[in-house]
């Protein structure tokens, strides 16, 4: 699911023809992308985060509405001016792509977050790995927004760089660590090991578990540390975690994949009558036929228009590119970055973790949905933080949250559109 260069050409030109209306309006004014096309981490199903700068006293929300509305831009009915949020935004559907694309005005913070993120992605080359697939099994389960429930990008970033900045064994910072044992650990950390009632999570000054009292004494406006309580690290007064209602959810659904990845590993999967079908990454994460068709159209359209003009690179603030998760430069067959190609997923080794289970060299299983790197996921090691996090849940399996199932996209999914005969399917949610 790693962004390819078709994919990423396709994004370039929704934001042309975005930031072309709005430069008509306002020559002087200043477009940038942020959020996950700005770090490259999103989905095929990811928005598009741009923020306009200007000299206004009140964002022009319905003068730009009315723009997009004249020069048929968006989907129609698909324009909002959300003018009553904490931050106002207007959000469209791009009709050309289906891509959702979210215009906010003088708003600095975003564009602050996404340079902070690239800043750790250097730090970290196995940092876009985690993510990608994180983001994807939140997708899935339909708590990747925080209005349904589930964490922000930026939420599941921060718990990723904390994890990687206070992982006990060095080596784990390495860009040839063992991906599949950071993904399990990552999942018994935040799923039963964390202690989400009385600890907050700090990046800054080189990362840290914090007591919740220490992080509500610089908190503004009278807030309370959330459930998942992170400190910004951009400004330290905000929680970022504050709005995810859903947090245990999220807990849950992490504590599910942890058992179901470490069962997948052990020796009892010598007996698995789906051993031989089934990926190990495959138990955990789909992806969807109308998902698969939709980047094939994509690559078919756009194949040809990979090589974007450095004018319209560096006009679009997309310049950073993201070190190969192996630390060598690598071709793929397709031309597209490292870390786009297949990732092998390879869970060996015996190791006792945490909570009793055990893992062996039972299988290299290949062939999972996700697309990443040429590197495999081999298990080693352990991840135990000592007193930061409570003691560890209950080791029985159970099912995700709710109804929340592989095939369930519920907001992102794919419909048909009858007008479009060289793809039958568009994002909508």
């Amino acid at each position: 699911m790693s962004p390819r260069p078709e994919e990423a050409a396709m994004r370039r030109e929704v934001v042309k023809r975005i930031e072309t209306v709005i430069k008509d309006l306002w020559p002087t004014a200043d477009v940038q992308i942020f959020g996950s096309f700005s770090t490259g981490l999103y989905l095929p199903t990811s928005d598009i985060d741009l923020v306009v700068f200007g000299k206004w006293e009140r964002p022009p929300l319905q003068l730009l509405e009315q723009a997009l509305r004249k020069h048929n831009v968006a989907e129609p009915y698909s324009i909002k001016v959300l003018d009553k949020a904490t931050v106002p935004i207007i959000k469209l559907t791009d009709q050309e792509t289906e891509v959702k694309v979210d215009i906010s005005f003088n708003v600095e913070t975003g564009v602050k977050a996404a340079r902070f993120i690239k800043e750790y992605m250097k730090k970290y080359s196995l940092l876009p790995y985690l993510i990608l697939v994180l983001k994807q099994f939140l997708l899935q389960r339909d708590l990747n927004e925080v209005f349904t429930g589930g964490i922000s990008s930026y939420s599941l970033i921060l718990m990723a760089i904390s994890f990687l900045q206070l992982h006990p064994r060095i080596d784990a910072r390495r860009a040839d660590e063992n991906l599949g044992m950071l993904l399990i650990e990552f999942f018994e950390l935040y799923g039963r090991n964390f202690n989400y009632l009385k600890t907050g999570i700090r990046i800054k000054n080189g990362g840290a578990y914090i007591a919740k009292e220490e992080i509500m004494k610089v908190m503004t406006n009278g807030y309370r540390p959330s459930m998942l309580c992170i400190e910004d690290p951009l400004l330290p007064g905000n929680d970022v975690g504050r709005s995810s209602y859903g947090a245990m959810q999220v807990k849950q659904v992490f504590d599910y994949a942890y058992i179901v990845l470490s069962h997948a590993v052990s020796p009892l999967a010598r007996s698995y009558p789906n051993r031989d079908s089934e990926s190990t990454l495959g138990r955990i994460i789909k992806v969807t036929q109308e998902v698969i068709d939709y980047r094939a159209w994509i690559k078919k359209k756009w194949g040809s228009k990979i090589n974007i003009s450095p004018e319209l690179d560096n006009r679009l603030k997309i310049r950073d590119q993201i070190a190969p998760c192996n630390g060598e430069q690598q071709q793929n067959r397709d031309s597209e970055p490292a870390y786009n190609q297949r990732l092998a997923l390879s869970l060996a080794s015996t190791q006792q973790l945490s909570s009793g289970s055990s893992a062996s060299s039972v299988s290299s299983l290949s062939g999972s949905d996700i697309q990443h790197s040429g590197m495999k996921f081999s298990m080693k090691g352990t991840h135990n933080q000592g007193n930061s996090y409570s003691p560890g849940g209950s080791g029985g399996m159970r099912q995700p949250v709710g109804n929340r199932g592989h095939h369930q996209y519920n907001r992102n999914i794919w419909r048909r559109k009858k007008h479009r005969d060289s793809l039958p399917i568009s994002l909508s949610r």
